[in-house]
């Protein structure tokens, strides 16, 4: 048996990144679900066959499971539809521990250190509206149309990363290393502009939130909606396309200059006061009988976006040691195609 070296938080993680209850589990590598559990409170040892058949499992090599640290709850709030099955979120915080891994490691290794990030508190007089015109001052962003906001947000320091999520109802999540490093993470299946957005939302929360101590009964979330609809769609420049009204039309040639969704567009007016409503409520009608509420026309649709950062880092690490690829994936408590699905 070996108890002294295996890391508990490993197998868990490990089985939740791969969907699997303790019951799926434990059924599969033919052991009792109460001693999966003792394992995974390391309360008993686990046997080397039993250690191999887990690796084989869950598609990861057996040093996995020998590294040190814990599974770290991710940041606040999913930007997500409401009512998502915690079936569905568990893998994609596991996921997202297991890169924050990796994140954490190369940052280590490179002496990269924690980024110079706005932390701005909300409160009555500094609104989230404010603090992302402050930001967009802060970063130089001068054109009111934000083309590549994935390079913004990276030049600043801030890692990005995208992966399947397995489900459309979860757009993004971010969460810190254990040296307070933010990582933002995008669902890789979403349309171009619900990347864009979902991306603003999470700097809104690392700028808004993270580094600072929330006020009680504070919505986080809609701050950060508010917070992504300024910093995208700044107030000023944004009027002047609204001034000869507002419908379907107008709305769609506006989603392919702004790069944001039709439905972002129209929530942006109305927080600006320029719809009644009734105006608004019309307009939302449209939507639903077109049936482009959720899934606005194909032909409107926005690039998805590129990361460029952590890849950048991973060829630096590489040129600096002279590993290979398949060194690499091993450093990372990876397979080969998992490394490459990931970070190719």
């Amino acid at each position: 048996m070996n108890k002294a070296h295996i890391n508990p938080s490993m197998i868990i993680l490990a089985r939740e990144a791969r969907g699997f209850s303790q019951a799926e589990l434990a059924d599969r590598i033919n052991l009792s679900p109460a001693n999966l559990s003792k394992i995974e409170r390391n309360e008993i040892g686990i046997s080397e066959t039993t250690l191999s058949t887990i690796s084989e499992i869950t598609f990861l090599p057996t040093h996995f499971f020998y590294q040190k640290g814990d599974i770290l709850p991710v940041n606040l709030s999913y930007r997500m539809r409401q009512q998502v099955a915690q079936k569905l979120i568990t893998p994609i915080e596991a996921k997202i521990n297991i890169i924050r891994k990796h994140i954490q490691f190369l940052n280590r290794s490179l002496g990269q250190s924690q980024p110079a990030i706005p932390s701005c508190k909300v409160d009555e007089k500094n609104t989230p509206f404010k603090i992302a015109s402050f930001v967009r001052k802060q970063w130089k962003i001068t054109d009111p149309v934000i083309k590549d906001l994935a390079a913004v947000i990276e030049a600043n320091g801030i890692a990005l990363h995208q992966f399947d999520f397995g489900t459309e109802r979860v757009d993004s999540r971010s969460i810190l290393t254990d040296d307070r490093y933010p990582i933002i993470f995008i669902n890789k299946k979403l349309s171009g502009d619900r990347q864009r957005f979902s991306l603003a939302y999470e700097l809104g929360h690392i700028i808004m939130h993270t580094y600072n101590i929330l006020s009680a009964g504070a919505d986080i979330s809609h701050e950060a909606n508010q917070f992504a609809a300024a910093f995208l769609m700044p107030a000023k420049e944004i009027k002047k396309d609204f001034e000869q009204g507002i419908n379907l039309a107008v709305l769609a040639n506006l989603k392919r200059k702004w790069k944001v969704s039709m439905i972002a567009l129209l929530y942006r007016a109305d927080d600006l006061g320029l719809l009644t409503p009734n105006q608004k409520r019309y307009l939302l009608q449209q939507f639903n009988q077109m049936k482009i509420r959720r899934r606005e026309p194909p032909e409107l649709d926005i690039a998805p976006v590129t990361f460029k950062l952590i890849r950048q880092w991973i060829a630096t690490y590489r040129q600096k040691t002279k590993v290979g690829v398949a060194d690499m994936a091993a450093l990372l408590c990876l397979y080969v195609d998992e490394y490459l699905e990931w970070y190719s």
